[in-house]
């Protein structure tokens, strides 16, 4: 197990083209992230990519080891701009639920609720495919059409939950803080990309990296679906 995840862990001059290595400007450091940094350069904060590319491959053993388990799911999060289409991508080719549009609140502390919603949405396109509801009027079925696209809309990637996911993966630290915030509080483990703005102490298997350069998310996610990949005896090509 151990050397098929660390194969897929990336050289350091490869994350250094990447730009995985740039954080924020002093003023936004939180104080925390400051055992990560090995410099700063014209203001900006330097990430220590040793320790990160060691972070990673920790993260990468973990969700490895996580996905080889029957059943289980890691819930991909990343709403940020810069995120929502690698996210989308990435989640979807391993197929594992993801968020990209919003976090809606309560989705880890009141999953009943969001299950409620769920069995709405199948119970609604169930009717639609089996032309339920034929004598229902033109108008009452574009009402349904509208809640169905709604339903859509706000469940997006975790349609296919049934139950809490096993562990949450963020882009973002700094940006999914209430998604963080509801996987303490039911005890469901965070992996997450940790830029210099993010307090790691509140991450399980935190990666400190640049949140917002396309490239180096991408990079970052890659690692983290292709171990889950592998943990499923696939490879992941896109």
């Amino acid at each position: 197990m151990s050397e098929k995840v660390t194969k897929l862990v990336p050289e350091l001059v490869t994350m250094l083209e990447a730009g995985v290595h740039f954080g924020h400007e002093r003023s936004k450091r939180n104080p925390k992230m400051s055992p990560f940094i090995f410099t700063q350069r014209n203001r900006v904060a330097i990430m220590d990519l040793e320790q990160t590319r060691a972070q990673l491959e920790e993260a990468a053993k973990y969700v490895f080891q996580l996905a080889s388990i029957p059943g289980s799911e890691i819930l991909f999060v990343g709403t940020k701009r810069q995120a929502q289409p690698i996210i989308r991508k990435y989640a979807e080719a391993i197929e594992q639920p993801y968020v990209t549009r919003r976090w809606l609140g309560g989705t880890m502390t009141n999953f009943s609720t969001i299950l409620k919603s769920i069995e709405k949405l199948e119970e609604l396109q169930r009717s639609e495919k089996t032309g339920q509801g034929a004598k229902l009027t033109k108008k009452e079925k574009g009402v349904r059409r509208k809640e169905i696209q709604r339903l859509e809309g706000i469940l997006e990637g975790i349609k296919s939950l049934k139950t809490l996911p096993s562990a949450l993966f963020l882009a973002s630290a700094y940006n999914e803080q209430i998604a963080i915030r509801e996987a303490k509080r039911v005890g469901i483990p965070v992996i997450a990309i940790t830029d210099t703005n993010a307090n790691p102490e509140l991450i399980d298997y935190p990666i400190a990296a640049n949140d917002d350069a396309i490239r180096s998310i991408d990079l970052i996610v890659s690692v983290i679906a292709k171990s889950i990949a592998a943990a499923h005896g696939k490879e992941l090509a896109l």
